[in-house]
């Protein structure tokens, strides 16, 4: 279609040129015949300088014609022109006039896409460094303070005081490679090393990774996964990653004697994995918004990217991953793979 609206522009443009050019030869051999039969120069007799006069009216009007098609095509290009070096300059919140031809108000509300594309991606660049900038600042703070006082002799550099060091670099390694993933992903360049995975496997092993953890908060893991249950053509490692961020979430708001439940069931050609708990819940305030980067409640202790990597690792694998949550009534978290 655009190439369409292209070629009919381009083709008007051509065929204007020609006619002008037409006319102006036209106007011009005219003109001088006229002279030249007024002034006695060549015979002519009056009913044919009568039609010459007429003609010549016809041309003039013509030309007239033309050029207010000229300028009618003009006037929108022109201002495509200067909208384009405002661009140029920085300035994404310039929008063009729908205005002239049809094919050229459609270029137009394609370079008012692009413009209001380009002022959305400024923005959430801006907003992306401010956070990142933000979440950097606590991880640094503690190890340079911890630091400085081990150098000024105010700790002692035991394990006890390089301990923070230590937490907060795993903090600054975690916050890093969850940038990077995101990074992957928005350039489509997330690779994957897909191979048939065995869900019930991925599961247990992933379950107890997290079961000291949970034991320390007073939570109980528990494992709802099909005997039947296919195999997932997946990124075990990456998977592996979504699961670990689930669970994360889940043992994080789920009180001292909840629970976290995994389970996974094939239907459809699909598998659907779930991650429930039975804590807080999210405030509906968050809830439109929890995929979103850096988008956490105010008590959290997290980055706020873990959803959104999850979202973006799923749809990668060509799946989906949806939300159900009530405030007081637990959390889950449910996403679908397709099938080895």
């Amino acid at each position: 279609m655009r190439g369409r609206h292209r070629g009919r522009l381009l083709w008007r443009i051509a065929a204007l040129l020609a006619a002008l050019g037409v006319m102006a030869l036209a106007v011009g051999a005219l003109v001088v015949w006229l002279l030249a039969a007024l002034f006695g120069l060549i015979p002519a007799p009056a009913p044919v300088r009568i039609l010459g006069v007429m003609g010549l009216g016809a041309v003039v009007f013509a030309v007239i014609a033309g050029l207010r098609g000229m300028r009618r095509l003009a006037l929108p290009v022109g201002d495509l022109v200067e909208a384009a070096g405002r661009i140029e300059a920085g300035d994404y919140s310039v929008r063009v006039a729908e205005r002239g031809p049809r094919e050229v108000r459609s270029v137009v509300r394609a370079f008012n896409s692009m413009g209001a594309r380009l002022e959305a991606t400024d923005s959430q660049r801006r907003s992306f460094v401010a956070d990142v900038s933000h979440e950097l600042r606590t991880p640094l703070s503690i190890i340079r303070g911890q630091a400085e006082g081990i150098v000024d002799g105010i700790y002692p550099g035991d394990a006890e005081h390089l301990a923070p060091i230590l937490d907060a670099t795993e903090t600054l390694e975690l916050l890093v490679e969850d940038i990077r993933t995101l990074a992957l992903s928005e350039t489509g360049s997330l690779a994957l090393a897909r191979e048939p995975v065995d869900l019930a496997v991925l599961v247990n092993e992933t379950l107890a990774a997290f079961r000291a953890p949970a034991a320390a908060k007073g939570v109980t893991l528990a494992e709802d996964v099909s005997r039947d249950v296919p195999a997932v053509d997946a990124d075990p490692a990456r998977i592996r990653g979504v699961l670990g961020n689930l669970l994360t979430n889940a043992i994080r708001h789920t009180p001292a004697g909840g629970s976290v439940t995994v389970g996974a069931a094939g239907a459809g050609g699909l598998v659907t994995i779930s991650v429930r708990d039975t804590g807080e819940g999210i405030p509906l305030e968050l809830k439109p918004r929890v995929f979103e980067r850096f988008v956490k409640s105010a008590d959290s202790r997290g980055s706020g990217l873990g959803l959104a990597i999850a979202r973006d690792v799923v749809v990668a694998h060509g799946g989906q991953i949806e939300l159900g949550s009530l405030p007081g009534a637990g959390t889950e978290v449910r996403f679908t793979l397709p099938l080895a």
